[in-house]
């Protein structure tokens, strides 16, 4: 499935609609060359789900977690990972439980596509704008779109 992102008021409410359907134990993995707006659109579901501050790209920290929103939400940028196996090291794993995760650059984590909780969502420019390739693993099939 294809979503048009004409302009960020579109990447907000596309933020919203993930936001709402978004369970603990979801994956969404966010794909996508620099700029393409992985981060923008993060920042969308966060605030969707209730978060009133700024959201910091994790792009330094690599995890940021948010566990007074309607769901504990784990924020990850894998983009520094060097190896899908420094994910362990991160303890990843304890962060996820009970949460949902927004993983930018899943790629640099192993991926995520293998799990049935995983909503992909690859992020391309088109023009001035951007557009999204959404696929949905099983869980999301009765909840997408």
């Amino acid at each position: 499935m294809r979503v048009e992102l004409p302009d960020l008021a579109a990447m907000e409410r596309f933020g919203a609609v993930i936001a709402g359907k978004l369970q603990p134990g979801d994956v969404v993995a966010l794909s996508g060359d620099l700029g393409t707006g992985k981060t923008t659109l993060a920042r969308a579901i966060i605030a969707a789900l209730g978060h009133e501050r700024e959201v910091p790209s994790p792009t330094y920290t690599i995890i940021e977690t948010y566990d007074a929103l309607r769901i504990p939400l784990v924020h990850a940028d894998f983009y520094r990972l060097e190896d899908p196996a420094e994910v362990e090291e991160l303890g990843l794993d304890d962060y996820r439980e009970g949460a949902a995760l927004l993983a930018e650059w899943p790629d640099h984590a192993g991926g995520f596509a293998h799990e049935a909780g995983c909503l992909s969502i690859t992020l391309e420019k088109v023009g001035e704008g951007r557009e999204a390739v959404v696929t949905p693993g099983d869980n999301w099939q009765s909840r997408w779109p």
